[in-house]
């Protein structure tokens, strides 16, 4: 896990101003009205009525001179477009250009069943994207598929979207989508909107979709699944006034959002008339606001811009600061500082200084998301720690066959819980040994403890600590391979330590144990060790402690940690696979047969665990907690396999006579190798409810260990999302693992995930394979519906 940044700062906002009916051109002069406003952005139109009017008299042109043929629409060339003329459109380069998200128009039907429809929306969306590319447009959002289209429709509407991404080759692609599957039927429709000109034949012939509440994320799925995840294609997310359930919110969050459009309708009015979001849109908010890409927001169609027509008046700049009226119903801010102005905000600051607060707000609904943003929850430990590591993919350490730096220790030692429980462990069996009155492996009577993989010796001072807090005397062992960290553990015990410990430099496995006075070597009463991955056992802790165990008291002898579990969870993670299919494109063939170390933050649990209704309501008073801001769903999280230490001596036995080719070793064993390590091979199969439609992109994995277990009960660590608040809340050593399928399975509502997981060994390397297969039980016929590839991680397996 390499060095994440420790940001402080809190999301900002970023806030525009979207008129579906803009009436006045979108000119250098209104941008910069907005911001005195206390906008940061501006949406403008690419094309305007004019060419509507063009375009529907091309298309009556056309139907004319179909009729008048008395020829099929088929057997006549469909019509062209000509290129645009300045009356078309208000849209030019300019110094503002980058201040403003475009809209292409609204009015056109890239599903449309009718060819001559579907054709002419294709070429005014070209045109458009073109044009935007030309001025130097980088973001334009797109009206989403009519969610009535039938698959057909739908594909249409995808090709059209790879065309345009062609098209504009830096331009990001935003596809406005309703977030809730809810979307304005035909009699809502504007009258100049193409789909009114379909021809009846083709309209009647399409039975059209079935609405749902995963409607409108189903068809983003197809879209983008066509589109082949391409990195420059998001979501413009529209929140409807009642959000939809937790697990379709879930869903959408962990798609690549980057605009979240909040209509007028969307705020509810408080009972002093002030314009306020709901607590369940706040959360949803200030979880995506957290986000390692945050998304802009735009205010829709909640007013034109005040003083457009008065240009000599000065706007009071929305600070966040709102009247009482207007913060009513919202929670007592957490401390009077807030965040950096955006710099809109900034450069208002100037104009707005000095000047009284207008007693009825010009920009209400603005004010009110300026107070959000300086409201919002203190960022948690682990948000802070991983700040700008969120979904960002690191290859697993190898610690056996590399030393790590001394900025990669330093990380880890950073950790407020895993070293406090380390001690506790430590302590609390110390004190059972005495109370239990074992025989120790001095000759003094001290207990003699091992660190073995001491790095810079953070696990041999919190030894030491716990001696001191037990009373129980101790001997110390630092046992480390790494010739710079040995240096720097020399330098611990000399002038931290006062020489009460012995630095050994070696591999853990190689070392005989303690010296004796005859030359002979004696034993250890404690092993310590923090030789565990994301994984558990990817590090390869169970072959290091196997190696070394042969020093450990034979009848006493206790390892911390004496346990440990690894788990697993089906996710969708657009992103990660987005940036994987990038680097697999890039030439990385393997990117996909790597267990990847990740801060995952954006996904989506497939399988999760019964809700309690009330869970999810927060009454309209209550403060938004770091709490709220977690996944609102608990994951269905499965054990895959165990590793315990000590091992049982006949197994260590058996695995010494089949090392290096005796007789009774393997003849070359499954995977190659004498079957040495055989014991350490691990298979596991699991089985997953998945309750609604989704997308498997990998797979989740994460450990539990008990370091020790003893009179006092069990001091346990874990890195499992069901279980991490209750054993080690706020451990940041270990970020989860990520095991990634090549082709993402679909997976239908009501439906079973099984995933086979191998842990293999050549007795020179481990390595990990993967299948995930989709089951749905039909009457009583379980029928398979799709498969993963058998993946594998062989040839980036972790040398023993």
């Amino acid at each position: 896990m390499d060095s994440p940044g420790m940001d402080m700062s809190m999301p900002m906002f970023y806030v525009g101003q979207h008129e579906t009916k803009r009436a006045l051109p979108v000119s250098d002069q209104l941008v910069h009205h907005a911001q005195d406003c206390g906008y940061d952005m501006l949406t403008a139109p690419i094309t305007t009525p004019h060419f509507h009017a063009r375009v529907l008299s091309l298309l009556s042109s056309y139907n004319q001179a179909v009729s008048e043929a008395s020829l099929s629409s088929s057997k006549q060339p469909l019509p062209l477009i000509p290129a645009l003329e300045s009356v078309d459109t208000n849209l030019h380069p300019s110094d503002t250009i980058s201040q403003l998200v475009t809209y292409t128009s609204a009015w056109i039907d890239l599903a449309s069943p009718d060819p001559i429809i579907a054709h002419l929306s294709r070429q005014v969306l070209h045109l458009e994207i073109a044009f935007a590319a030309f001025c130097g447009v980088v973001t334009v959002v797109v009206p989403g598929p009519r969610l009535s289209a039938s698959a057909d429709g739908l594909s249409q509407y995808a090709r059209a979207v790879k065309e345009a991404l062609a098209v504009g080759s830096y331009i990001q692609l935003h596809i406005q989508m309703p977030m809730d599957g809810k979307q304005a039927g035909d009699e809502d429709e504007d009258l100049g909107h193409l789909a009114k000109f379909a021809n009846a034949e083709y309209t009647e012939q399409q039975p059209g979709a079935r609405l749902e509440a995963f409607s409108a994320w189903d068809a983003w799925n197809t879209v983008r699944s066509i589109c082949r995840y391409h990195s420059r294609l998001s979501i413009a997310l529209e929140l409807p006034r009642r959000l939809p359930s937790l697990t379709l919110q879930s869903r959408w969050f962990s798609e690549p959002i980057r605009l979240l459009n909040i209509p007028a309708t969307s705020f509810l009015v408080n009972a002093k008339g002030s314009f306020v979001l709901s607590k369940p849109h706040q959360i949803f908010i200030y979880r995506c606001m957290r986000l390692k890409s945050a998304p802009w927001i735009l205010l829709t169609n909640v007013g034109p811009l005040p003083g457009v027509n008065d240009p000599d008046t000065i706007m009071d700049y929305p600070s966040g600061y709102l009247s009482p009226a207007a913060a009513a119903d919202a929670p007592t801010p957490r401390s009077s500082m807030s965040p950096s102005p955006t710099p809109a905000e900034a450069a208002r600051l100037v104009k707005s200084a000095g000047k009284k607060s207008s007693k009825d707000d010009p920009t209400p609904h603005l004010s009110y998301l300026r107070y959000l943003g300086r409201i919002q929850p203190n960022k948690s430990v682990i948000e802070r720690f991983g700040g700008g590591f969120q979904d960002y993919l690191q290859s697993p350490l190898q610690p056996l066959t590399d030393n790590l730096e001394s900025i990669t220790y330093e990380v880890f030692e950073k950790d407020p819980i895993k070293y406090e429980w380390y001690e506790r462990a430590i302590t609390e069996a110390l004190q059972d040994w005495v109370t239990e009155e074992k025989s120790t492996s001095s000759e003094d009577g001290a207990v003699v403890i091992a660190v073995v993989g001491a790095g810079r010796g953070p696990l041999v001072t919190r030894a030491l600590n716990a001696s001191e807090g037990s009373g129980v005397p101790v001997r110390v062992y630092a046992i480390e391979k790494n010739p710079n960290a040995y240096v720097l553990l020399q330098r611990h015990n000399a002038q931290d330590w006062n020489g009460r410990v012995t630095v050994v430099k070696t591999d853990m496995r190689a070392w005989k144990g303690p010296t004796l006075d005859d030359g002979t070597f004696g034993h250890v009463d404690i092993l310590v060790s923090e030789l565990l991955g994301s994984f558990a056992d990817n590090e390869l802790s169970p072959e290091c402690l196997d190696g070394v165990q042969h020093v450990l008291n034979p009848q006493n002898g206790i390892s911390i940690p004496a346990s440990y579990t690894a788990h697993l969870t089906p996710i969708s993670t657009p992103r990660i696979y987005t940036d994987l299919l990038a680097r697999s494109h890039s030439g990385d063939a393997n990117a996909f047969d790597i267990p990847w170390v990740v801060m995952l933050q954006q996904l989506d649990y497939l399988s999760t665990q019964p809700q309690d209704p009330s869970a999810s309501q927060l009454p309209s008073n209550a403060k938004i907690s770091q709490a709220h801001l977690e996944a609102p769903l608990s994951p269905d999280v499965q054990t895959a396999w165990e590793f315990s230490h000590p091992l049982p001596s006949t197994v260590l036995a058996q695995a010494s006579l089949r090392r290096g080719g005796s007789a009774v070793g393997g003849g070359g064993g499954f995977t190659g190798g004498d079957g040495a390590n055989e014991h350490n091979f691990r298979f596991s199969k699991t089985s997953f409810k998945v309750q609604d439609q989704g997308v498997c992109h990998g797979l989740a994995g994460y450990f539990e260990t008990v370091l020790y277990a003893g009179s006092q009960g069990a001091v346990e660590l874990s890195t499992n999302p069901v279980t991490m608040e209750e054993k080690s809340k706020d451990m940041i050593s270990w970020f989860p693992i990520f095991f990634p399928l090549k082709n993402p399975l679909q997976v239908p509502p009501n439906s079973e995930l099984e995933v086979s997981m191998w842990r293999q060994t050549d007795d020179r390397k481990v390595w990990y394979e993967w299948l995930v297969e989709s089951f749905i039980t039909v009457g009583n016929r379980r029928m398979r519906l799709s498969i993963s590839d058998l993946q594998s991680s062989r040839s980036n397996g972790c040398l023993m």
